[in-house]
């Protein structure tokens, strides 16, 4: 049976993060392999504790110096894998592929799965975004194949890469709505009278768009954010002073049955974010059959909803008017979309195939 070292991901379970996310969705359902995961020791939790029959974990250290922490924790774990050896090496995102080149020299098969480009998010200053870049051009060159969540990311590429590559999706959970309403309760917030946003507090997110647009929208009583912040509560302290009329409650980062509750009493979910490679929480919003509101980026798209659902993207105006129209229209659930091309097992299968292949 081939081992899988797993570079690039802060880790799993209990940590945040849609690479996290789809890492604990994808690994433990890969039975004829065996991943050999490098975790970030700043970020587990209690719940890190959790085992897996084929997966063991390497925790090595790391910062959260935000445009280091990544490229720090993945040098150590190159090293580390340089001499402790394994049949492939599946590097998450373009910023650690920039290692790709030495594990190939060091005769690794090096798999990576292109989540998102990284350099488009605001948060990053002109050298990071130099970086990334140049580590996109490297992953890209350097890795045997690559994996695209996002297939309008994928069709930018040349042909040589095209080649190589392979479209497939994030996934999700067939959704088990719960009645209980205790982590609501806890929080103050009101069934069915909430609009729900869930995602990491940074700024390519689009919260502020989101936050301004209902201050003066007299249908929203309560807006919830699920998410917590990265680095520092920069962002999180511009969006509390955003929130005037103080409809805004902040959940941080939340997962299992409480994020159940957030989707199952929701009046609407919103996705504001300005990036994305592929939204994970707005298929887990359709799969709880909650009527969306999204921005009009490409990633967005690959779900075609319909174009009642779209605004554009940082047009707070437009959204107000959207959500206004939305919470008052009758029948507004009025689509219905298959999900049947987003199953965890089906997209684990495709990705052992690649990974395993000689």
């Amino acid at each position: 049976m081939k081992t899988v070292a797993v570079i690039g991901t802060r880790g799993f379970p209990g940590i945040q993060g849609g690479v996290e996310m789809h890492c604990q969705n994808i690994y433990p359902l890969i039975s004829d392999a065996n991943f050999r995961v490098y975790r970030r020791k700043p970020y587990l939790t209690p719940e890190s504790t959790r085992t897996y029959p084929n997966i063991t974990f390497v925790d090595l250290p790391s910062t959260r110096v935000k445009g280091f922490e990544a490229l720090f924790h993945t040098f150590l774990s190159v090293m580390h894998i340089i001499f402790h050896r394994t049949d492939a090496v599946h590097i998450h995102n373009i910023g650690p592929g920039l290692f790709a080149p030495i594990l190939r020299l060091f005769g690794f098969k090096v798999i990576m799965t292109y989540h998102s480009a990284n350099y488009e998010h605001k948060k990053w200053g002109p050298f990071a975004k130099a970086l990334l870049r140049l580590s996109e051009h490297v992953s890209l060159r350097w890795c045997h194949r690559i994996i695209f969540v996002n297939k309008f990311q994928m069709e930018k590429y040349a042909e040589k890469i095209r080649r190589k590559s392979t479209y497939i999706p994030n996934g999700l959970h067939p959704a088990v709505p719960v009645a209980e309403t205790d982590f609501l309760s806890s929080k103050g917030i009101i069934p069915g009278e909430y609009l729900l946003a869930v995602g990491r507090i940074t700024p390519e997110k689009g919260f502020h768009h989101l936050i301004k647009a209902v201050q003066e929208c007299p249908q929203v009583s309560q807006l919830v954010i699920a998410g917590g912040s990265d680095h520092d509560s920069t962002y999180l302290n511009e969006l509390r002073a955003l929130d005037t009329h103080h409809k805004v409650i902040f959940t941080g980062f939340t997962a299992g049955n409480d994020l159940a509750q957030l989707y199952s009493h929701a009046r609407l979910f919103v996705l504001p974010s300005e990036n994305e490679g592929f939204p994970l929480v707005l298929l887990e919003a359709i799969s709880y059959h909650l009527q969306v509101i999204v921005s009009d980026i490409p990633a967005t798209h690959l779900l075609q909803l319909p174009q009642s659902c779209y605004f554009e993207t940082g047009n707070t105006t437009q959204l107000k008017e959207i959500i206004e129209h939305t919470l008052t229209a009758e029948n507004t659930n009025n689509y219905n979309f298959d999900i049947t091309q987003f199953q965890w097992p089906e997209i684990a299968a495709t990705t052992a195939r690649i990974l395993t292949s000689s």
